[in-house]
This record gives structure tokens, C-alpha cells and sequence, in this order.
């Protein structure tokens, strides 16, 4: 069952269908004028389509609109100016290093700007080996033009006749790694379970369900159409993404000292039997986001309830033995949580009713970020304190070498697979360069012998052909998703093509192996001493990004201490930002420990930072989500360890960024009632709160030394 889900929820996921969509695009204008017997207007068509597919990455209509226009602005340009230059190897040089640098520069404004560098640049890649008649340079560069025309109006077509596929798509993503994440903490209360391993694991899902809840948050709230309240499924979209980040929120605030808890309920054997209520409470939010996913309707199917009876009766019975405080309030959270992941059932029936209100555009607008397309920006980001500059500098140096080597040291007539291999490999960060080398060079190597194999038993040109479409609905498929399993799917694909052509597939393939091999060599020299960026570097910036959300939901938490109300749009915003720094610090010390050992620091401190800050978050989250509905001034004696915790991590952030100003020391006193009750529990969780916040001070003395 479980098998058949993943390849239902494959089938169904926008990976696959974008691979299909891109496959036809791009081969229809092949296949058309091969009938018509004119096979390389075509292909030229097509590589227009192939370049402007490149910059078709996820998002808003609107920006992927402006993205595709000017990429075929940019390829027409592109694919003359190589035209006439290509004749001319000096020219062609300095063609390549120009080109690498600006197109690679574009980056500064944000991913789809730079798959459209990457998109000219693999145009130009792909057209300097190729010489063509002055008078056809413009032909084929308006046939290219055409070919990207017609791949953006189709896929613009298909978006308008489908505009909510790919939200609902987005979402039950979403949904489905958060239920992963649960899935994960439900094993750390599994005696039998290695913690250490379960809160890494932990910690990298984290930085998943982060990148899934941004994926969504670009498609619901920089789309103005789902966002018109009268578009009344645009607003079901909505509002149920907001439930499943309050389920996050709600899994992430339930935390607990698990060895304490193992410590005293191992015997019992009721620490299993709340691992299998969790498992399957995770399994209906799974089963959920494959309905969404696949766009189908959904019942429930565990009944959260009679499951929770029957534990109670069981802790109940436990009593006897001794204090059963910890479980009875697992259970309430357990109740809690069922509670919410039943409000996401409300999206099959479309019932909006005692949901929260629907925030206006401008306010959603906060929730994502808006990149500034000007000039500044790209002269702000001409220095060697960008690291979009140095990566520019290391890609057109790189790329310099590579076609130096292509020309002196030619391995065959494919020797552009150097540069395009440069341009794709090559990233800002050497953890990165590093796996998508490891990547490329065992993709090629697994694609290359299932290609020699097709081509060597498979004679039948029909099968190959259909061979060919299995491998680029493959490729397309699988470009975003992993790219080792895209380089297996396009290696055979390509030999096929070549096959096709006449050419030797043999000395095809080692030449592609070879080529790969030179630009590898390149791409890690580059990453290693060429301005290299470690990020150990970086670090101090994601920790300080952390103490910085920590202390603003400290501050919302102070504010409810005073009996006041924050609107929930400012505790959304504050909730956000925090996930988004935990998750930055998380991803960067997990590219960390992929560099060399000699550049890496402080990496067990690293992760106790990042560990405590997740421990501390989860509290003020626990006790926020408490006190959010339950306003009450309270005693002057809490209010002062809440004080003390924020002036420790205030501490802490001086240290790390320089030049930061602590807030005001004084604290409002007027409206704490003298009378306060001072609540046991309370004092219990703000003294473990101020006790993190002093363990992150000495960390952070020990980092910063």
C-alpha cells in the first residue's frame, strides 16, 4: 500500500507533470518538421524551447511570465551575437568570458533571474560550435526566438485552464513533510531509539518543511487571483496552508525532555504505544496530502479519539506507580493536535466556517519576500565583499580554462560538454560544487552503460524513438527533483539522439565521460582556490539570524505577560521568521560538514547552538500558544526571568554582529497587576527558559573566541 501511494503521489506530483509538459513542448517542433522534411528548422525550434524551459521554474504566473519574456529576449540576443562571432576563436573568448560573468551576476536578483543566465549561457554553449552562413544568423536566431515564443505560450495556456494544480500540488507537499516531521519526533519517544540520531534527522526535516512552506507561500500569496476573496477555492487554499503551519507550529512547541521521559516510563510501556498514536496521526496527515495532492476526495480514516481512550485508561492505571503528569499532558496535546489536523479536513468539504478571517493582499504580501529588479543592486553587488561577484569572477575563469583546454586539448566535436558541464556544476559554496560533481560523474557513468546497452541490443528505431521520450520525460522530470537520477535519465538519452545522427555512439559516450571528467577537475580546482566560499564564514550571520527571532517571539511573549493581545498577522510574522532562520542556520551547518575538515569550526558547538535555539523556540512556542488565548498579567517575579532570558541572548547577539544596540533594559512595570499569582508551572518553564538562554551565552563565548 504504502509503495503503491509513493508511485500514486509520483504520477501525480507537478515534478512529473512538468516533466511530460516540457518533454512535448520541446520535441513537437522536432517531430513536426521531420514530417514536413525539414528536420533542422525543428531542432532549432526546439532549442529555443529547450533554453526558455530552463527559466520555467516554480512560482507565481505572473513571474514566470516575465521570467520566460525576457529569456527570449535574452537567447534571441544571445544567438545572434554567436553567430557572428563563433568564426573567430579570439572573439568567441572573450564572448565567453563576458557572458559568464554578467549572466552569472544575474543572480543577485534571485533564482528565476539566474535560470535565465543559465538559460543564455547554455544557448551560447550551444551555438559556438556550430557555424552557420551570415545571411542565416538571423533565421536561426528568429526560429529560436519562435521556439521560445511557442514554448511560453503554451505553458502559459496550460496554467490558465489549471491555475490551481500547482497549489494543490505545493500543499500537499507541505503537508506530507510536515507529517514526516511528526513521523520523526514520534520515534524520539520510542525508548528503544537512538535521540542524538532522531533530533538530526529532526533538525534536517526542518530545513524540507521550510522550503515547502516557502514553495507555498510564493504561489498563494504573490498570486493575486487566489487571493481575491471572491475567488472562494483561491480562499479554501488559503486558509488551509494557515492550519497546517499552525500544526507545525503545534509539533514543533510539544517538546519534552526525552530522556527524562524514557527514564521514567520505560517499564510501563506506554512510551511505544504514544509512538504508535503519533505514527498514525502522521500517516492521516500523509493520506491527506496525497488526496490534495492528486486532487481526489478524501474520508478519515483514523479515528484519533477511541485511540486516545484507550491510552488514558492505561496511564490511568500506571498511576499507582507513580506520578503520570507528563502523560496526561502528552495526551492533551495529542488531543490538540488531532484537533487540528481535522481542520484540514474542511478543505474537502469547502467549509469555511469558524475558520479565521481571510487577511487582506497587502497583508499576505508580508509573508514573502519581494526581490528589486534595478541597477543598483547588480553595481551595489561589484565588489569583493559580494559573494555573487566572486562566484561570477570563478565561473568566468573557470569557464575561460575550460575553453582553453577545449581548444588545445580537443577529445572530439562535443568539446562544448566542458563549459556546459562548468555552468551547471559549478556553485557558489564548495559543498555544493562537490555533490553536484559526485553527482554528475555517476550519473554519466550509470547513464552512459544503459545507453551503450540500449543502442548496442535495441534495433528497432520505432522503440528508440519511444525510448527517447521515456529518457527526456525522465530528464524534465527529474531536473528539480534529484539531480544524479536526471544526469542517468539524460546520459542515455543523449547517445540515443546521436545514435540517430549517424554518429559513433561509442567514442560519443567517452568523450562525454572525458569531458565530464576535465570539467569536474575544473569546477573543484574553482571551488577550492579560487575565492573560495567556506561556509564556516557565513555561520555567525545564521546564528545571529536565530537569536534575532528568538528574541522578537520572547518580546510577543512578554507582551501577552503584560495582559495585552498581539494581533495574530504580527505573531505570524514573528512564527515565520523564526522557522526560516532555524531552518538557514540548520541547511548551513549541514553544508559545513560536506567541506574539508581543515575549514570547518567549531562543528559540535555549531550543532549544540543549533540544538538549544530549537529547544528554546519549541518553549516560548509551548508557552505563547498557552497564554495566546489566556491574556493575564503576571507576577513581577516572571516577568523578570522572561528580562533576564532576553538580555542573555541580547548578549550573546553582541558578540556575534557587531555594532547591534540591545533593546531598552527598562521594562514596562505599570501594568503588572501587584496582586499576580505566581503560577508553579510558569516559574518552572521560565527558569528552563532562562537556563537555555544562558547555555546559548556560553556556547556562543566558546564559538566566538
Amino acid at each position: 500500500m504504502e509503495r503503491t501511494q509513493q508511485l500514486r503521489y509520483f504520477l501525480f506530483g507537478q515534478h512529473f507533470a512538468d516533466g511530460v509538459r516540457v518533454t512535448l513542448e520541446i520535441i513537437i517542433p522536432t517531430i513536426l518538421f521531420s514530417f514536413l522534411g525539414d528536420v533542422h528548422t525543428g531542432m532549432t525550434l526546439s532549442l529555443g524551447a529547450l533554453c526558455v524551459s530552463i527559466s520555467d521554474g516554480p512560482g507565481p504566473v505572473v513571474h514566470k511570465r516575465n521570467g520566460m519574456l525576457y529569456c527570449n529576449i535574452f537567447i534571441f540576443l544571445m544567438a545572434i551575437v554567436t553567430g557572428f562571432l563563433n568564426t573567430n576563436v579570439l572573439f568567441l573568448g572573450m564572448l565567453i568570458l563576458v557572458s559568464t560573468f554578467l549572466f552569472t551576476m544575474f543572480s543577485v536578483y534571485g533564482n528565476r533571474a539566474s535560470s535565465v543566465g543559465t538559460a543564455v549561457l547554455l544557448l551560447m554553449i550551444l551555438r559556438m560550435s556550430t557555424e552557420v552562413p551570415t545571411d542565416r544568423i538571423l533565421i536561426d536566431s528568429l526560429l529560436i526566438l519562435a521556439g521560445g515564443v511557442w514554448y511560453m505560450v503554451v505553458a502559459l495556456l496550460i496554467y490558465k485552464f489549471t491555475p490551481y494544480r500547482p497549489v494543490q500540488r505545493a500543499l500537499g507537499d507541505c503537508i506530507n513533510e510536515t507529517a514526516e516531521y511528526l513521523l520523526i519526533k514520534s520515534k524520539m519517544y520510542n525508548p528503544f531509539t537512538d535521540l542524538e540520531k532522531k533530533y538530526k534527522k529532526l533538525l534536517d526535516q526542518q530545513v524540507i518543511v521550510s522550503e515547502k512552506q516557502d514553495a507555498v507561500r510564493e504561489l498563494l500569496f504573490k498570486n493575486r487571483a487566489i487571493l481575491k476573496e471572491s475567488t472562494h477555492y483561491g480562499r479554501v487554499l488559503v486558509l488551509t496552508f494557515s492550519n497546517v503551519v499552525d500544526i507545525f507550529e503545534h509539533i514543533m512547541a510539544t517538546w519534552y525532555d526525552y530522556g527524562l521521559l524514557r527514564e521514567k516510563y520505560k517499564s510501563t510501556g506506554l512510551l511505544e504505544e504514544i509512538s504508535d498514536v503519533i505514527k498514525n496521526i502522521a500517516g492521516e496527515m500523509k493520506n491527506i496530502a496525497e488526496a490534495i495532492h492528486s486532487n481526489d476526495p478524501y474520508k478519515k480514516e483514523f479515528e484519533l479519539i477511541p485511540a486516545l481512550d484507550i491510552l488514558k485508561k492505561k496511564i490511568d492505571a500506571t498511576s499507582s506507580t507513580g506520578s503520570t503528569i507528563m502523560l496526561k499532558k502528552i495526551l492533551v496535546n495529542l488531543r490538540n493536535l488531532g484537533e487540528e489536523v481535522e481542520e484540514i479536513l474542511k478543505y474537502f468539504k469547502e467549509d469555511l466556517s469558524g475558520k479565521r478571517k481571510f487577511r487582506t493582499e497587502k497583508d499576505y504580501s508580508r509573508f514573502v519576500s519581494h526581490q528589486q529588479i534595478n541597477g543598483s543592486v547588480l553595481k551595489n553587488n561589484l565588489t569583493f565583499e559580494s559573494s555573487v561577484f566572486r562566484h561570477s569572477l570563478r565561473m568566468m575563469i573557470t569557464c575561460g580554462a575550460g575553453f582553453a583546454i577545449a581548444k588545445l586539448l580537443s577529445t572530439g566535436h562535443h568539446s562544448y560538454w566542458i563549459l556546459m558541464t562548468i555552468i551547471i556544476i559549478l556553485k557558489p559554496g564548495f559543498s555544493l560544487t562537490k555533490q553536484k560533481n559526485f553527482d554528475r560523474l555517476i550519473g554519466t557513468i550509470g547513464g552512459g552503460i544503459v545507453g551503450l546497452l540500449i543502442v548496442g541490443f535495441v534495433k528497432d528505431e520505432n522503440i528508440l524513438f519511444g525510448l527517447i521520450v521515456f529518457f527526456m520525460i525522465g530528464t524534465y522530470t527529474f531536473v528539480r527533483l534529484n539531480y544524479v537520477v536526471m544526469v542517468i535519465f539524460l546520459t542515455p538519452y543523449v547517445l540515443i539522439l546521436f545514435h540517430f545522427l549517424g554518429l559513433g555512439v561509442i567514442d560519443v559516450a567517452g568523450e562525454r565521460l572525458a569531458d565530464t571528467a576535465i570539467a569536474s577537475i575544473l569546477a573543484f580546482l574553482a571551488s577550492y582556490f579560487l575565492f573560495p566560499h567556506w561556509e564556516s564564514r557565513n555561520l555567525l550571520g545564521y546564528m545571529a539570524g536565530v537569536l534575532k527571532s528568538n528574541i522578537h517571539y520572547l518580546q510577543k511573549l512578554k507582551v501577552l505577560f503584560f495582559g495585552s493581545k498581539i494581533s495574530s498577522l504580527e505573531y505570524n510574522l514573528v512564527r515565520k521568521e523564526l522557522f526560516v532562520a532555524t531552518a538557514n542556520l540548520s541547511a548551513a551547518l549541514h553544508r559545513m560538514l560536506s567541506e574539508p575538515k581543515s575549514k570547518q569550526q567549531h562543528q559540535k558547538e555549531i550543532y549544540q547552538f543549533v540544538v538549544l535555539n530549537h529547544v528554546l523556540s519549541s518553549n516560548v512556542a509551548s508557552l505563547t500558544a498557552t497564554l495566546y488565548n489566556n491574556q493575564q498579567p503576571v507576577s513581577k517575579a516572571i516577568l523578570s526571568k522572561l528580562k533576564s532570558s532576553i538580555q542573555s541572548l541580547e548578549k550573546s547577539l553582541e558578540q556575534i554582529e557587531e555594532g547591534y544596540v540591545p533593546s531598552d533594559p527598562e521594562m514596562q512595570t505599570l501594568l503588572l497587576s501587584q496582586n499576580a499569582e505566581t503560577d508553579p508551572h510558569l516559574v518552572e518553564q521560565m527558569n528552563f527558559i532562562l537556563k537555555v538562554a544562558d547555555d546559548i551565552g556560553k556556547l556562543t563565548d566558546t564559538i566566538t573566541q
